[in-house]
């Protein structure tokens, strides 16, 4: 990074709201950032425990069972069948495994990597790293000749949209024609809510009916933090084309790269377990159908949303003015600003907090709209 400037971290503007919002009777409600405050289920916390004693290095490419666990998953799941130990990688968190890719694919000056118009800013960060030049799109015929990694996140963040089958293969078609590696993001894959996905499964980049019989160049990454209130475990991995694992895994074993033992365990029990998954979908949608409604009652537009942990909304002004309101109510929201600047009129509002703080921002958008 020497002689390179990275930006300063956007939510540091975010501070002066958040003392307004700090000054509310009733406290603050943070629904801007997405980390779960529910607890770490009990059958994850015990496995963790049961395996404490891990004297040795574990290995990058993590144990055999954990490998097999991942990949029984993607075909329970995900519909994604196939898989082998050799198509699968732990990492140590998704993060981690966004921001470094394009170092880890050995990209640099010339080389281009796409991400969604509606962006999480590490897609943009990770080509910074690398020296790369970021793009941010979402129409394949606009992706250029130097393109050479491809994010997708469905469901995005921030704005829950869910891509097609159709929008999936019409992207990976593009980007095989580049010779580009594509990558799912879908680690709110398991949070689906309204229009057709409210009771089918999201589909997945890696879905037989967009690769076919090859996975060539095509990647999806996954994290437990959502969906198994593992944030704080750092516990995610990524399943596909079999060279380009095996390219990862290398620079990874020479960089260092690995999750520690007593963490694969936990994820091996996550992965086996769907019912805290369920039960955890559930606390979400229930906050959902509080906080949407009361914020259209404000005078919010809720745009896509059809998935994820976010609500995608605008009061058609300027997104600081709304973050701004939001504050004066004690609540504090993700100005559109940061991600990307094509929605400034957007804000993004977390399902990311708890049942009383949910109803009190419920409550007081109410009260405003009576106002």
């Amino acid at each position: 990074m020497a002689g390179r400037e990275l930006p300063d971290y956007p939510w540091d503007l975010m501070v002066p709201y958040r003392e307004r919002a700090a000054a509310h009777p009733d406290g603050a409600v943070d629904l801007s950032i997405g980390s779960p405050v529910d607890e770490t289920p009990a059958v994850v916390r015990e496995a963790l425990a049961a395996a404490s004693d891990a004297h040795a290095y574990p290995q990058t490419v993590g144990t055999d069972e954990l490998r097999d666990e991942i990949v029984a998953w993607f075909a329970r799941r995900r519909g994604v069948t196939g898989l082998g130990r050799e198509n699968v990688l732990p990492t140590v968190g998704s993060k981690e495994l966004v921001a470094l890719l394009p170092f880890l694919l050995g990209l640099g000056e010339g080389d281009v990597v796409v991400h969604p118009k509606a962006a999480y800013p590490s897609y943009e960060m990770g080509a910074v790293l690398a020296g790369a030049t970021a793009m941010a799109s979402d129409d394949p015929a606009e992706w250029p000749a130097e393109t050479r990694l491809v994010w997708l996140n469905s469901p995005g963040n921030p704005d829950g949209r869910v891509l097609s089958i159709d929008e999936l293969r019409a992207a990976r078609e593009r980007a095989l024609e580049l010779d580009a590696v594509i990558v799912g993001d879908e680690c709110y894959a398991e949070l689906g809510w309204s229009g057709e996905w409210a009771d089918t499964p999201v589909p997945s980049l890696l879905d037989p009916r967009v690769v076919g019989d090859s996975r060539r160049n095509t990647l999806v990454a996954y994290s437990l933090s959502k969906q198994s209130n593992m944030a704080g475990y750092r516990t995610a991995f990524l399943a596909g084309c079999r060279s380009v694992v095996g390219r990862l895994t290398n620079v990874r074993k020479h960089a260092g790269l690995m999750l520690a033992q007593p963490l694969q365990q936990a994820m091996i029990a996550a992965l086996r377990d769907d019912a805290h998954v369920a039960e955890q979908k559930a606390r979400y949608r229930a906050r959902r159908e509080l906080l949407l409604p009361a914020l259209e009652a404000a005078g919010f537009r809720i745009d896509r949303s059809e998935a994820g942990l976010y609500l995608w909304a605008s009061e058609g002004r300027d997104a600081w003015e709304s973050i701004g309101r939001l504050a004066e109510l004690g609540i504090i929201g993700g100005p559109g600003h940061f991600y990307g600047v094509h929605y400034p009129e957007h804000v993004r509002l977390s399902l990311t907090a708890s049942d009383e703080r949910i109803a009190a921002a419920a409550e007081r958008l109410r009260a405003a709209a009576g106002s």
